[in-house]
């Protein structure tokens, strides 16, 4: 910065391309320097409208002295175009420090001089043109609310002319809808921010957002609607067909259009009045040309997505009785639309408009459907006045009805067949609603006909891909709670339900019994019920029902499970939904699994998972080399789920595992083998590159090291080497689901060495068994493995913004207890590496650190130790603040 400063003192001639280059690399310089991550949080830059530049104290005179912001806005008008969105990009950054680097009044000075700066940015905007500068200085727009208050920015001397620019800009962009559509979401995301302040801003200066944000609403839905004939017309591209993008953008409208909602919904009503009847004439008439029509339901469909995004920005505001009228009138509206619609389904259908009233349905039901709602809002009022619908149980057989027409006349359409499904699960996870939606006789209907040709998207008589299938799960989840309320105890009920999938797999089961059969038609049919079961087995989550589909399927279908696995172990579109449903069957949610005590069924219920698993894991392993490009599909990801599954199975306290070595049984002792080969085949980097993976491997090893330690400690060097390795690359790992996980497997791990330790040591008559003395022995052999997770733990705590205090401090007790003379060169290493002046306070940390420690880990020595550790935190980081920045934790820590 101090170069660029020194540049424009020299009188730099930004017209000789000569001196570009050197300009060129001193902006690069910059903006590298502001992006810099000074504090290691590895910000994702698909978040960077939330970024805070942590500058450091130290350049805090730099950000103080206002010729620095004001030397990049001049450099921005006088520089040639192609270097300025650089410039804008450095502003950007300077824009987004961090709000301690100053004090109230500094932070208002510098405030206002950033405001000046955009103000004469926007009174002069022909370098707009260009995309690179509009994009930037949209980001530079949205710097503004995401990292100032509104109560700071309406302060500034000059707000209400810059309020009345940016709103100018901002309008006239909406409308230039095809110029830099990617940067409209910096736009929408400042305006959104300062709608959602003005319930709590405090300042007594006016916002003036009651003025501007209604002209900045406006200009987004009647540009959209503009937009549609000009897309069709001219064969562009409809950004309708980025439903990504679409809902990004509607959600920050839902918060834009509740402001001065009035007006909102004055506009869509005019505007949706007149679209419908258009649309309604058009129909009837002989002569409407299919362009005239095309384009009333593209207008109709940002009409139904924007609806429903303001009723749902309900939540971001303080809602009237008023407001619930409006929300009342707009709601009218869609469903007299849907009702028009739905009649010409067997004629004619509009996918984007149903993906529309989907995310519409899906809005109201989020507001007005469920145990919070007040039932006598004006909304429902209204609907009662206009459509006869006079309570929630009547507006949701309207939700039902439009499922059940969903799927049948869209069942070959995924993404409405999706969405409609993912809404019937929504819908059956509320306590109250679920218990109003058995009564209804459409949902009567789905029970007792969930096989019919009402649902051929089922795909049990189609020829459906295997892989098309997973909307049967999210089907039949929802008709498991369904079922599941509706039944209690009604064995007789549950038993009809699942005559179809008797029937389907006895059907199965005769042509496994046959030597020649159709293996293609095997796969489809078998596929697609275990995807139905997974869905039931995850909505019984009460023992009553559970225990129902267990004794259905077990022990009479549970083999043709496990042929499948034999047959078909190298087809995951095959595999991995036998693997998920077996997994579920294992998972004692919500305490579901509960055995009578002279039920030898958990056992039963072990032994076809260490079947399954041992199975699996034999035959995928003679898959060899696999591809890159295909080796989670066709391996890891049917391994990861073994992993899940014997987690499960591991942790569901309703099998004694000491049984199995009593009576000889090798089913524990395969599976934990199993497990150990199938670890060995993944490369360390697997096991982090992919998140669910490391997810299932973490979770399970946590198990192992509490439960099943001494299985840990027989393992071969190499073995315990691989896993104590896996530990300590998963500490530093991103996901903190992980690096937590970690931190119970290594004090699991630690607080076992320190028990074996204590008794070697100690005279006792009985020695220690074979493979803790073994153990020991390897740990002895190879300390550096747990020093170096000792130093990877402490650097955490010490240098890095650590998101898992409480679990990085249980194993480091038991890492420095176990290495205390590694632990003293560490500490005297980091106090040493202090400024001189520094380190009698940094030593004083650490001696605090281990102040009223005992050399045990009992419980209350280990919170003892954990709040000291909190302290030790504190003091470390008010000792460092005023540091000069550049201490290498690295080098301390090698």
């Amino acid at each position: 910065m101090a170069d660029h400063v020194q540049a424009s003192g020299k009188n730099l001639n930004l017209n000789d391309e000569s001196q570009h280059g050197l300009l060129m690399q001193l902006l690069k310089l910059t903006h590298n320097c502001l992006n810099f991550d000074f504090i290691g949080t590895s910000t994702d830059e698909s978040s960077d409208d939330l970024c805070t530049v942590q500058i450091p104290t130290s350049w805090r005179s730099a950000f103080l002295d206002s010729s620095t912001l004001q030397l990049f806005f001049d450099l921005y008008h006088s520089i040639p175009p192609s270097f300025s969105p650089l410039v804008l990009s450095c502003l950007v950054q300077i824009a987004s420090v961090r709000r301690s680097l100053f004090n109230n009044a500094e932070r208002a000075k510098f405030l206002s001089h950033l405001v000046d700066g955009v103000k004469r940015i926007l009174e002069n905007p022909q370098s707009l043109s260009d995309p690179n500068n509009y994009h930037e200085f949209c980001r530079l727009l949205a710097r503004l609310k995401s990292n100032y208050q509104l109560g700071e920015l309406v302060k500034v001397e000059n707000y209400p002319e810059v309020i009345r620019l940016i709103a100018n800009f901002t309008v006239t962009s909406l409308q230039h809808w095809e110029f830099a559509p990617n940067s409209v979401h910096y736009l929408l995301s400042l305006w959104q921010r300062l709608a959602a302040s003005v319930p709590y801003v405090k300042a007594t200066e006016p916002h003036m957002l009651e003025t501007y944000t209604p002209e900045v609403t406006k200009a987004y839905i009647t540009s959209r609607l503009e937009s549609v004939h000009i897309i069709l017309r001219d064969g562009l591209e409809d950004p309708l067909e980025d439903t990504g993008l679409v809902q990004q953008q509607l959600d920050q409208l839902s918060t834009i259009g509740r402001c001065e909602y009035e007006k909102t919904c004055a506009l869509l009503v005019q505007l949706f009045d007149q679209s419908a009847q258009s649309y309604q004439e058009l129909l009837q008439s002989a002569s409407a040309s299919p362009m005239d029509i095309a384009v009333q339901e593209g207008r109709l469909t940002w009409l139904v997505y924007i609806i429903g995004a303001v009723i749902g920005g309900r939540v971001s505001f303080a809602s009237t009785d008023e407001q619930d009228a409006m929300d009342g009138e707009l709601v009218c509206r869609v469903l007299q639309l849907m009702n028009l619609t739905d009649s010409r389904l067997a004629q004619a259908g509009n996918e984007k408009l149903e993906l529309a009233m989907l995310s519409f349905f899906e809005q109201f039901r989020k507001i007005y459907i469920g145990d919070q709602v007040q039932k006598s809002s004006k909304l429902y009022r209204r609907l009662s006045e206009v459509l006869g619908l006079n309570d929630e149980t009547m507006v949701l057989s309207v939700f039902i009805g439009k499922i059940i027409t969903n799927l049948k006349y869209w069942g070959r359409c995924e993404p409405i067949t999706s969405k409609t499904l993912q809404l019937l699960n929504d819908l059956s996870i509320g306590y109250s609603s679920v218990r109003k939606l058995v009564k209804l006789s459409a949902v009567q209907f789905m029970l007792n006909n969930h096989t019919s040709e009402h649902f051929a998207f089922l795909g049990i008589n189609n020829q459906s891909n295997l892989t098309d299938m997973r909307c049967r799960t999210t089907f039949y989840t929802a008709l498991g709670r369904l079922l599941m309320v509706d039944l209690g105890e009604d064995e007789d009920q549950y038993e009809q339900f699942m005559l179809p999938l008797t029937a389907a797999f006895e059907a199965v089961a005769q042509m496994f019994s046959t030597n020649s059969f159709n293996e293609q038609e095997a796969k489809r049919t078998l596929v697609g019920l275990v995807r139905d079961l997974r869905g039931i087995a995850f909505a019984f989550n009460a023992k009553t029902s559970f225990m129902m589909l267990f004794e259905w399927i077990y022990p009479s279908y549970m083999p043709i499970l496990q042929r499948a696995i034999e047959l078909w172990y190298h087809d995951p579109a095959c595999t991995t939904p036998v693997l998920k449903l077996m997994a579920e069957l294992v998972h004692n949610r919500s305490q579901r699994l509960q055995f009578d005590v002279s039920s030898p069924n958990g056992i039963l219920l072990f032994r076809e998972t260490s079947k399954m698993i041992t199975m699996y894991g034999n035959r995928i392993l003679t898959l060899g080399e696999v591809p890159k490009d295909q080796v989670y599909a066709l391996k890891l990801k049917g391994i990861s789920i073994c992993f899940s599954m014997l987690k499960a199975a591991l942790s569901g306290s309703y099998v004694n595992f000491g049984v199995f070595r009593l009576y000889g049984d090798d089913a524990l002792d395969n599976a934990l083998q199993t497990f150990i080969k199938l670890l060995l085949s993944i490369p360390h980097s697997d096991l982090l590159d992919y998140p669910k993976l490391s997810q299932s491997y973490y979770s399970l090893l946590e198990v192992l090291t509490q439960d099943h330690m001494n299985f840990i400690a027989s393992l071969e060097p190499r073995v315990i080497m691989y896993i104590l390795s896996s530990i300590s690359e998963g500490l530093t790992a991103l996901d903190t689901m992980v690096c937590t996980g970690c931190c119970s497997c290594l004090d699991h791990i630690v607080t076992y060495l320190f028990k074996q330790l204590s008794r070697s040591t100690k005279k006792r008559t009985t020695p220690l068994n074979q493979e803790s003395d073994r153990f020991l022995h390897i740990m002895q052999q190879h300390p550096e493995m747990i020093q170096q997770m000792l130093s990877t733990v402490l650097n955490i705590i010490i240098f890095e913004d650590c998101r898992n205090q409480w679990s990085m401090s249980r194993p480091l007790l038991g890492l420095i207890l176990l290495n205390e003379k590694y632990f003293s060169d560490l500490r005297n290493s980091i106090v040493n590496s202090q400024p001189p002046e520094k380190q009698q306070a940094m030593h004083l940390c650490f001696e605090n650190l281990m102040e009223g420690i005992e050399r045990n880990l009992l419980t209350k020595n280990r919170d003892r130790f954990t709040q000291n550790l909190s302290a030790f935190r504190r003091e470390v980081n008010d000792s460092m603040k005023n540091s000069t920045y550049g201490v290498n934790s690295n080098d301390m820590m090698s």
